[in-house]
């Protein structure tokens, strides 16, 4: 079983910022993928638009000259002032409008530079309080916006990434169903969900059912890695909080034959950056290649009769080496 592709999102790799600091120097985009040309395991980025790739003709040569592939295309569709209080649900049209135009506009320099798909955390759309908002109109402003970005290039499939939280209180897509319920809603087949791993920790979901249930489903799907202490959406390193967790992860994504990019979203604040992203991609191809070493069939059989004692056994002997 082949190692899994890894790939970076650009912008945790130049400054970033929390409430209280800076992290980071700033850097071009010509350094920035030049690090990541460095980084062992890794070989491409996921670029986020429109405000860290310049001109489409420009991103392509410089990812040819630093040998590097397109995982996605991020869309950012919560920075703008009149996103502020929701972008794809505005109750003010013209922002629906350009909120929608942002997501085309992707998908155009995405076929353009030969990205394969365009993702979008709708961050900007929820709410904070009780009746806030009017949830039914919300929901199908969700609905009519995601869909006609959706229908546009449909050979540059929109995936939707959901979080619970941040930058609003509660985001309208904060769970693995709930995206599932949107797309069956909006009905276009070129579409798909990411799924961040951290995000779906800190939502309450087990990160390893979700795969199993979004494989069942007839959308693709993409990972985003890193951890985080459950409560809040940290951007640690992989597996330094939640071990079993993002081994079960792991386990099912090669059960259900996943074989695209897993993309870092990992925030290296007080860490290396170069170091940080070499660990995800070393911890999880070590990983990945301990689970497809296992006595499979046996091991499946455990899990499907549900003898826990027996598959902790397994588990301490075969997974854990204790």
């Amino acid at each position: 079983m082949k190692t899994p592709k890894h790939s970076v999102i650009t912008s945790f790799l130049s400054r970033t910022k929390d409430r209280f600091h800076e992290y980071n120097e700033p850097k071009t985009l010509e350094e920035r993928l030049g690090m990541v040309a460095e980084m062992e395991g890794i070989d491409g980025v996921e670029a986020v638009f429109p405000y860290e790739v310049g001109e489409a003709e420009t991103f392509r040569t410089a990812l040819d000259a630093h040998g590097l592939k397109i995982a996605a295309i991020n869309v950012n569709v919560k920075a703008e002032p009149e996103f502020r209080n929701g972008g794809l649900t505005s109750i003010d049209p013209e922002v629906r409008a350009k909120a929608v135009r942002f997501i085309k506009d992707a998908k155009d320099f995405a076929a353009t530079v030969g990205a394969d798909k365009v993702t979008c955390c709708p961050l900007g759309d929820g709410y904070e309080f009780s009746f806030h908002c009017d949830y039914g109109l919300a929901w199908r402003h969700l609905v009519e916006t995601l869909g006609e970005a959706g229908r546009h290039r449909p050979e540059i499939p929109l995936f939707v990434e959901y979080k619970p939280s941040e930058t609003r209180g509660r985001c309208f897509v904060d769970t693995a169903a709930k995206a599932l319920c949107l797309l069956n809603d909006i009905g276009v087949k070129e579409m798909g969900i990411t799924l961040d791993f951290g995000h779906s920790m800190y939502g309450n979901e087990n990160p390893a059912e979700v795969v199993s249930l979004l494989a069942a489903s007839p959308y693709p799907f993409y990972v985003h890695i890193n951890d985080n202490d459950g409560r809040w959406d940290w951007d640690y390193m992989v597996a330094t909080r939640h071990f079993l967790d993002y081994v079960e992860f792991l386990y099912y994504l090669q059960e259900t034959g996943y074989d695209d990019y897993m993309t870092s979203d990992t925030s290296p604040t007080r860490w290396d950056i170069k170091g940080t992203f070499e660990a995800n991609a070393r911890v999880t191809n070590r990983i990945w290649q301990k689970l497809a070493a296992l006595d499979r069939d046996a091991f499946r059989t455990m899990v499907t009769e549900r003898d826990y004692l027996k598959t902790w056994r397994f588990i301490e002997k075969e997974i854990l080496a204790l």
